[in-house]
């Protein structure tokens, strides 16, 4: 039996991570899409490192494009197994992968315009057509239920708390005569999250595979996200009188900001300007979590005793058309603009930004994880000029940032997710999603509590498990 990994190896993106048994079934962790890498994105998108109509079996862990948005370029390929995940997850995945497509079509149609002679002509990854035939090959499997994919290989998913329908994937391995538990956590959730349940504590493994995008990081004792959403927007918007960009994913992070907005006005305390949340796709995936309240946490529930709809408060609007979105570039009042995406790599957020970054009185608040190479990346490490739409820009507003906004874990959490684990018994733990220099901070950590065993494997690396 065979473990490679052909994404998020020493980076935090592109997950997929290919299981080869003995007799040469395939099962393939996740397909999601490189982002943000800079100039090598689209050839790591481009290139597998496998071949997909080789893979009998796909498992989802959870609908976030840098693991699902490959999906329906390995279908395009030759994939024609059947895609496992939890009902949440193909709910979320239908409008991601939808959106993903549009996006790629219209950027694409973009870039051709502005192509000067001689340029590469733009082609998208895939199209809505191969979304559609992807989906028609989604299963559905319940939290918490022993599901037998085939005599050899039965999975179980549990909550892992990082979005809607996140799953830690456990699978049963019968090979050679011989049982093997293995575990992908997939993206970790936080415990104590704005609005999921914690994640689920699992069975022993024989082997991890470990996300770790915040395995040298703390989240607390950082100044509550309220508070400083407060801080931001009023002296953006209420003294500079300029405008707040707010680049989010428009799955788990837009949702986190519209319940802080909505927390700060039953507190009384929301900043009195126009809130627009300018992506169609942040609309529909908001409809999905309020389609399934039974994810939220005891807090959560708690507010809607006292409000029945805990995203939405004075003031906002969900823009939809590409008309309205271009107008609100051509409205001097102050306003705040959430937008997808969250690296500012896609979207219609690109485009604020590129309207806005000139102006000393805007700001453009990051809220999550940025991939360095990203846009949101270089704006976070303080570049005085970045490229948007592959032209210069000044970076003259300000760049704020609220670190303790993320869907990931930090390493207590991750320590925590590993705590019901014996770490003698873990042959092997296999670190993923992570940039290299905090994985080799977290991988002392692991050995620290037992953990002796851990690999940070490199890109298409394969081992014998």
């Amino acid at each position: 039996m065979k473990i490679a990994f052909h994404g998020a190896a020493r980076v935090v993106t592109g997950s997929k991570h290919l299981i080869t048994l003995s007799n040469n079934t395939k099962i393939l962790l996740d397909c999601g899409m490189f982002q943000g890498m800079g100039e090598v994105t689209d050839h790591l998108n481009g290139y597998f490192g496998f071949t997909p109509s080789e893979v009998n079996y796909m498992v989802l862990s959870h609908a976030h494009i840098d693991h699902c948005g490959l999906l329906p370029r390995l279908v395009a390929e030759g994939f024609t197994g059947p895609v496992y995940c939890t009902p949440a997850t193909m709910d979320l995945t239908r409008i991601l992968l939808m959106d993903s497509a549009k996006i790629q079509m219209q950027d694409a149609e973009y870039l051709n315009r502005k192509r000067k002679e001689g340029q590469p002509i733009e082609e998208p990854l895939y199209t809505e057509d191969d979304v559609v035939k992807t989906l028609g090959q989604f299963k559905v499997v319940d939290y918490d239920t022993d599901f037998e994919i085939n005599a050899q290989i039965s999975l179980r998913l549990t909550d892992a708390g990082h979005i809607l329908g996140s799953a830690a994937v456990h699978l049963t391995l019968q090979d050679e005569g011989k049982t093997t538990k293995l575990t992908f956590s997939g993206d970790v959730g936080r415990y104590g999250d704005l609005l999921l349940k914690s994640p689920q504590n699992f069975a022993q493994a024989d082997y991890i595979v470990m996300e770790s995008t915040y395995g040298d990081s703390l989240h607390k004792d950082l100044e509550p996200i309220e508070n400083m959403l407060y801080e931001i927007i009023n002296q953006t918007c209420n003294i500079k009188k300029g405008k707040v960009i707010i680049p989010a994913f428009s799955v788990g992070r837009t949702q986190e900001l519209l319940y802080a907005l909505n927390s700060l006005e039953l507190k009384h305390k929301l900043p009195d300007v126009a809130y627009y949340v300018d992506s169609p796709l942040s609309e529909k995936a908001t409809q999905v979590l309020k389609d399934h309240p039974e994810v939220y946490n005891n807090g959560v529930k708690e507010v809607m005793k006292v409000d029945h709809d805990v995203f939405s408060f004075k003031g906002l609007r969900f823009i939809e058309t590409v008309e309205e979105s271009k107008a609100l570039n051509n409205d001097p009042r102050p306003c705040v603009i959430i937008s997808a995406s969250g690296m500012a790599e896609g979207g219609r957020v690109r485009h604020h930004i590129r309207n806005n970054i000139g102006n000393q009185k805007n700001t453009i608040l990051m809220v999550g994880y940025c991939e360095p190479n990203s846009l949101g990346g270089k704006l976070l490490a303080g570049n005085k000029v970045v490229y948007i739409f592959r032209e210069e820009y000044q970076v003259i507003a300000e760049v704020r940032s609220i670190r303790s906004m993320s869907a990931h874990g930090d390493y207590e959490d991750l320590l925590h997710f590993l705590g019901g684990q014996d770490p003698a018994r873990v042959k092997q733990l296999f670190l993923v999603h992570g940039e290299y220099p905090v994985q080799q901070h977290f991988a002392q950590r692991l050995n620290d509590h037992g953990f002796k065993q851990v690999l940070i494997p490199q890109l298409h690396q394969e081992i014998e498990l």
